[in-house]
């Protein structure tokens, strides 16, 4: 019951995690305008995200335009776009594995053996999409933070980090957290297996002497 339970808990870590890294690409505020040097005080605030750039006017007022071109796009752009992608992608293959191999489903019927396999597979897809997610919004944090320090950007055109990017890193952490959970889980139960011994072979005829 208490291994169910674990499982349970990290399928729901893990599934956080994939709805998280769906929101993080999809929203706008990868990267904000920094407030330094002669840009403390402005009526505009600008945001750019991984399909489209955003401005905000003191006014209330927001104007979002798509990019244009995928082939115009920085490296960093289309890059942490295919990572984030490929971890969504398997992030929702390992529900679909996950939902056959748990204990609390009947699919498989009683075959623990092989649930486990599939439960284990599914933790591992968990984990590989948490760590996509992971290298992509890291790359283009490091990214941001080499443009920011950079002494050839102009004050007006250096950017922070934005939300989409603390919600990309909880959303890599509790994928690869539940990961983990169902695969150590599986694990124990395959390690908590009553060892089989060998069917003894029935004793010889009653008052029969072997010479």
């Amino acid at each position: 019951m208490a291994n169910a339970a674990l499982q349970l808990m990290g399928f729901a870590l893990a599934f956080l995690g994939s709805v998280g890294m769906i929101a993080s690409i999809a929203m706008v505020q990868w990267k904000a305008s920094s407030y330094v040097g002669d840009n403390i005080i402005t009526a505009q605030a600008l945001y750019q995200g991984l399909w489209m750039t955003c401005a905000s006017q003191s006014t209330g007022q927001v104007q979002c335009k798509q990019y244009d071109s995928l082939l115009q796009l920085p490296a960093e752009i289309q890059v942490t776009r295919a990572l984030m992608l490929v971890g969504i992608l398997m992030s929702f293959f390992a529900i679909l594995v996950e939902s056959v191999g748990m204990k609390c489903t009947t699919c498989l019927g009683d075959n623990k053996q092989q649930k486990n396999k599939v439960a284990l597979a599914g933790g591992v897809m968990f984990i590989v999409g948490g760590f996509c997610a992971l290298l992509g919004t890291c790359m283009y944090a490091n990214r941001i933070a080499q443009d920011f320090y950079s002494p050839f950007t102009p004050t007006n055109g250096r950017y922070e980090f934005g939300g989409a990017l603390f919600v990309g890193w909880a959303a890599a952490a509790l994928a690869m957290i539940g990961g983990g959970f169902l695969c150590c889980n599986c694990r124990g139960g395959a390690a908590g297996k009553s060892p089989r011994y060998p069917q003894a072979r029935p004793a010889g005829p009653p008052g029969k002497d072997f010479v």
